[in-house]
């Protein structure tokens, strides 16, 4: 883990660097807080240069209340999701593991329903005297038995259904709005809205423990905003005003949010966590700069996200850290933090970031994987430095840390490398559930053949020879 100035991390950032330093040690302790609210705020299909903080965003892009908690708080560098669409990023999220282990590689697996067998982050907290609430965006089952209320949270106000709603019709019989269990009638801009709920939440439950899940669904299609914030906008590209505007109702909700918990007290004992749930999206015009590819792609673009943490009452904010995380040590911190045991019978993938932000520990992850199974073949694995990437019978090898934007292919300089990753995605493979969907999951790709014998080389040359 490197410590370093916030000029320096605007460097950082547009680079993507891989470097992953052991921890300073030493560092001044501050005393264990009581028990923290927990607030996960999830934004959707937000590029990675939508926000900036981030240097190398475009002129039009303003966030200054993201930039705010960036700066308040610890951003890491490297911050990953576990799937490159929605719903399978949601379902690693909530259960702290990855999704595949509960056959969820697609946003269809994972939109038709999370298991039930799968435990998830209120059915953790409650035990431990904590009102559950979430706000937005579901995609984690459409029918009443894997909706939020009937998982362990206490609130519900949002949709269950698929990747997009209509941001202004709230009064649809076809894709309607929920409060708790029951469909209900609503008006306003949802972005606005679920930001409304929100804040009533903190509010109402300020004197006990809470978790809140605030899943936005914006920037998601469809490209939806009031007329007068489009108008603020001219990129010469509709589809990126609207974008723009969007993001603007956004920023402003998480500043509501954080304005919130200051003024009711709770922000010093607060864990937030901020991050979107997957690559930018190509089709609504999204920047992912200095990253490669978009939502659904394996490349860096499909699956860094903006990863900011914080917990003033625990830990010093206005850091950068570039150890890889991911979004499913999400839930270990948070129990972590909690003082809530973590399970033993399906153990968690994730890892507490504690250690991490406090000093005491450097390097969480030697490996991550993403999969989309079935026949595709569409993977990727990090190891260190290395990443490979898998399209169809097609691997590409990245050095992370010499090229970030991942625009070189290494296989024909490093093919035993190739192999070694191949082999570990394989063995993790071999870990995980077949696909919901009754998919095949094995890939069988171009990977170079394992070297011949020395002793099998030179007999070939003594025949050439002959």
């Amino acid at each position: 883990m490197r410590y370093m100035t916030r000029r320096g991390f605007l460097g950082l950032i547009g680079c993507g660097a891989a470097g992953m330093a052991l921890p300073r040690l030493g560092a001044r302790q501050r005393p264990r807080p009581s028990r923290p609210n927990i607030v996960v705020i999830l934004t959707d299909d937000q590029g990675y240069a939508d926000i900036s903080f981030n240097r190398h965003h475009p002129k039009e892009v303003s966030t200054p209340h993201m930039d705010a908690l960036a700066r308040e708080g610890v951003f890491f560098t490297q911050g990953y999701i576990s799937g490159n669409v929605c719903s399978p990023t949601r379902a690693g999220m909530m259960t702290g593991r990855y999704q595949q282990r509960a056959g969820i590689y697609t946003a269809g697996e994972g939109g038709s329903g999370l298991p039930l067998a799968e435990k998830i982050f209120p059915q953790f907290l409650k035990g431990a005297g904590y009102v559950c609430g979430a706000f937005g965006k579901w995609h984690l089952g459409l029918t009443r038995e894997y909706s939020p209320c009937a998982r362990g949270f206490d609130e519900f106000y949002g949709f269950l259904g698929r990747g997009a709603h209509d941001y202004f019709d709230l009064d649809n019989a076809d894709s309607p709005l929920y409060r708790g269990f029951e469909p209900i009638r609503d008006e306003g801009y949802l972005t606005n809205r679920l930001t409304e709920e929100a804040v009533s939440f903190i509010q109402r439950h300020k004197q006990r423990p809470f978790f809140c899940y605030l899943a936005y669904n914006a920037v998601h299609a469809p490209p939806q905003a009031p007329e007068d914030d489009i108008k603020l906008f001219d990129t010469g590209d509709e589809t990126r005003d609207i974008l723009m505007a969007m993001l603007k109702h956004l920023d402003a909700g998480v500043g509501r949010v954080v304005e919130t918990l200051k003024a009711e007290g709770l922000w010093e004992n607060t864990l937030l966590f901020f991050l979107t749930d997957n690559g930018g999206s190509k089709a609504m015009h999204a920047v992912n700069t200095p990253l490669r590819g978009f939502k659904q792609w394996n490349y860096e673009g499909g699956i860094r996200t903006p990863f900011v943490v914080s917990w003033p009452a625990r830990f010093k904010g206005g850091r950068s850290l570039d150890t890889p995380v991911i979004s499913f040590d999400i839930m270990p911190t948070a129990l972590d933090a909690a003082g809530v045991a973590a399970p033993t019978e399906k153990p968690f993938d994730g890892k507490s970031l504690l250690p991490v932000l406090e000093g005491k520990a450097g390097i969480l992850h030697e490996q991550l994987f993403w999969s989309e199974g079935g026949q595709s073949g569409e993977w990727a694995v990090r190891c260190g430095k290395w990443k490979l990437v898998a399209q169809k019978k097609n691997v590409e090898l990245f050095d992370l840390e010499a090229d970030p934007s991942e625009t070189k292919a290494l296989n024909s300089e490093h093919p035993e490398k190739v192999r070694q990753l191949s082999k570990l995605y394989d063995a993790w493979l071999d870990e995980m559930a077949e696909p919901a969907s009754g998919q095949g999951k094995r890939w069988t790709g171009n990977v170079p053949p394992e070297p011949r014998p020395r002793r099998e080389l030179r007999k070939t040359q003594r025949k050439k020879q002959r």
